[in-house]
């Protein structure tokens, strides 16, 4: 398999909406924080393979959201290597720490925040039943709780 390359997205014009759904089925939320956050694309070639978002959240803090990979891309460690990526540039671009959040039933979500240095600060109890219209239902579990991880950078 050729490299992956990770760039920024200069022009919120041509987003892989797709993708971006896929991490988050809400239209309407990713809208409400998209326009103030730096998208970054995964590319195999000129293949969109993955994205994720960092949105700033104060000076100090940033939030990874969004991280999607192509389903004919998965289980090829680029999921790991985006969220190792957007910790690296948030690194650089100066924040002191960096969280995410994902849901209850996300097992191999958690498993990945974990391996790259990510703990477990705390839940927001019922986020996906208060933030969503449809049930969102992941492994045999409804997804009801978001399970908030952070990392210190």
């Amino acid at each position: 398999m050729e490299s992956v390359k990770t760039r920024k997205v200069e022009s919120q014009e041509n987003l892989p909406w797709e993708l971006l759904l896929m991490a988050d089925p809400s239209r309407k939320i990713v809208e409400s924080y998209i326009d103030n956050s730096d998208v970054y694309l995964a590319k195999i070639g000129d293949k969109v393979v993955g994205v994720y978002v960092l949105t700033k959240i104060n000076t100090a803090t940033t939030e990874l959201k969004n991280i999607a990979v192509d389903e004919k891309f998965q289980g090829k460690g680029i999921g790991k290597m985006l969220v190792l990526d957007a910790i690296k540039k948030a690194k650089e671009a100066g924040f002191k720490r960096i969280e995410v959040g994902t849901g209850n039933s996300s097992f191999s979500q958690l498993a990945i925040y974990q391996k790259c240095g990510f703990r477990i600060i705390g839940v927001d109890k019922d986020f996906f039943k208060k933030n969503y219209s449809e049930k969102i239902v992941e492994n045999g579990i409804e997804c009801r709780g978001m399970v908030r991880l952070s990392q210190d950078l």
